[in-house]
């Protein structure tokens, strides 16, 4: 599933930007779809421009009927009538999704024989101070198991003291959600820490589910400024 809202505060309708003779939200929809990895790929979105769009190139599309906060609301919206387990997000904005980053998302669930795991999620190295501090880029901490402790926009861990070893992941905007956990955060409100950070994941870790980081090497490119789409033009080249 690939939410895709038309509205975006940051860059207005970015996923109807071109892409080397395609809308971005093509271009993402194609990545996901030549995974191979998925028995059936859909945008789902707000606006008819974005709908209109993937249905001429091809694609599948669903309209939300209802105004949502987020992209997991509205998935969970989309998918409430279908019969599957396992559900993945692919942000609208990354065109760059590879095969190997989403495989191993859903290797997490292969092998939790237990189910203990509610979400996998991607997170990637990052050693640029100033994405570290950039608020538009999402920290996470993990505990030895590479579960998820906390996402924010300011830098986690603080570096009150510089200690070797010390490494800083952003989050990657791909989850792979069990469809009860999805269901469950449809239905849970808003709590504090999520309203204060602006990051959904956040409500997962507030109502006790847990999230379990894969590490991918594969930085790629998130279009969320007009400096990001010239970035990913120069690199689609």
């Amino acid at each position: 599933m690939i939410p895709a809202r038309y509205a975006a505060s940051r860059f207005p309708a970015k996923l109807m930007q071109d892409l080397h003779g395609k809308p971005v939200i093509v271009r993402t929809y194609e990545a996901a779809k030549n995974t191979g990895l998925f028995r059936e790929v859909f945008v789902v979105t707000d606006h008819d421009i974005i709908y209109n769009a993937v249905t001429q190139a091809g694609g599948q599309a669903i309209m939300s009927t209802k105004e949502h906060e987020c992209g997991s609301d509205r998935i969970a919206e989309a998918v409430a009538p279908m019969a599957v387990d396992i559900i993945v997000n692919v942000q609208g904005d990354e065109p760059f999704t590879d095969r190997d980053s989403l495989a191993a998302v859903l290797q997490v669930f292969e092998d939790d024989e237990a189910r203990e795991i509610d979400l996998a999620s991607l997170m990637v190295k990052i050693t640029d101070e100033d994405e570290i501090r950039d608020p538009n880029t999402v920290k996470v901490i993990v505990d030895h198991r590479n579960f998820a402790l906390y996402f924010s926009r300011s830098p986690i861990p603080y570096t009150r003291a510089k200690v070797p070893g010390t490494v800083f992941y952003k989050h990657k905007g791909i989850y792979a959600f069990r469809k009860s956990a999805l269901m469950d955060f449809q239905r849970l409100p808003m709590r504090s820490l999520e309203a204060t950070e602006k990051i959904e994941a956040i409500r997962y870790l507030e109502y006790g589910k847990k999230i379990k980081m894969v590490e991918t090497q594969v930085q790629g490119i998130e279009i969320d400024t007009p400096e990001d789409l010239k970035r990913a033009q120069a690199a689609w080249k």
